[in-house]
């Protein structure tokens, strides 16, 4: 049995994250899904318990996706999970450098592997700090995120 670790952030789930998940889902026998609160960003909108919610709801379609939160070093949460491999989508050229780095300091304190998935052109443009923005000035959030997140969206930001 294949399975890997998709970890991120994840303030909020968006549709590119779903699809990288959906992707992996048909690829892989089990993909964890791991929120992380992430020390180089800003505080986030919404705790890693809010994060899990809207991750579970938004995947609940797909039967071999499990949901876990981490705060400790990826490769860590991929062994203590019983992955083989760390998953991470390339929505643009400018991701491959900083993922690149990441993925070969993982290989090199773990000996665990980074596989690149490459975002659809129909979603590779979005980003979780544009949806933020979307939601905080009342934008049309329906082609950004799932369902579950735009109402989360909309009950965080009184829309």
């Amino acid at each position: 049995m294949s399975s890997v670790l998709y970890p991120g952030s994840f303030d909020p789930i968006h549709n590119g994250h779903r699809e990288l998940i959906e992707t992996a889902s048909y690829l892989f026998d089990r993909v964890v899904v791991a929120s992380i609160r992430n020390l180089q960003k800003s505080d986030g909108l919404f705790n890693l318990e809010e994060r899990q919610a809207m991750i579970r709801e938004s995947l609940e379609h797909l039967d071999n996706v499990e949901v876990v939160s981490m705060a400790k070093l990826t490769v860590d949460v991929a062994k203590e999970n019983g992955c083989d491999f760390i998953i991470k989508g390339l929505r643009a050229v400018t991701d491959f450098d900083s993922e690149m780095a990441q993925a070969q300091m993982n290989l090199t304190i773990s000996g665990m592997h980074t596989l690149f998935i490459p975002s659809g052109s129909n979603s590779s443009f979005i980003q979780s700090k544009f949806v933020r923005d979307v939601a905080r000035f009342g934008g049309d959030l329906s082609a950004l995120v799932p369902a579950p997140v735009e109402t989360m969206l909309k009950l965080k930001f009184g829309a």
